[in-house]
């Protein structure tokens, strides 16, 4: 594919085909990547986006207990130290 680069103020810019944005997820940040004489546009991915908001509220419900029991039987760290 071949695209033009244009002038957005004292910079120059790519524009992205509105259905390659979609295809591949860009939003409003990308990770550029220079390898091997090549540029490569990322998606930057942000999987845990929204949990502190979402581990409040189970906090506020009640909803975050342990599913499974300790691993220790004894919690006793002493001989450890």
């Amino acid at each position: 594919m071949e695209l033009s680069i244009i002038q957005i103020g004292n910079s120059k810019g790519l524009r992205i085909p509105k259905p390659l944005i979609e295809k591949y997820g860009l939003k409003d940040k990308v990770e550029l990547i220079l390898e091997k004489g090549y540029l490569i546009i990322k998606p930057i991915s942000s999987p845990r986006k929204g949990w502190e908001t979402a581990f409040k509220a189970m906090n506020e419900n009640g909803d975050d207990q342990l599913l499974l029991n300790d691993v220790f039987e004894n919690e006793n760290f002493e001989a450890w130290i």
